[in-house]
């Protein structure tokens, strides 16, 4: 009997969460960058000049 089935499950599994979290923190990252951008004055100054 062999554990290979279990094991890829475990590391597909693993990979997938890793995958979700890193792509909730971009979108966590970008939303926090435009927030910022709309409340900073010296953020929108740099932009324009």
């Amino acid at each position: 009997m062999t554990h290979l089935p279990y094991v890829a499950a475990s590391y597909g599994l693993a990979l997938l969460v890793g995958v979700a979290f890193a792509a909730d923190a971009w979108l966590r990252m970008r939303r926090a960058a435009r927030r910022l951008e709309a409340i900073d004055p010296r953020r929108n100054r740099e932009r324009a000049g």
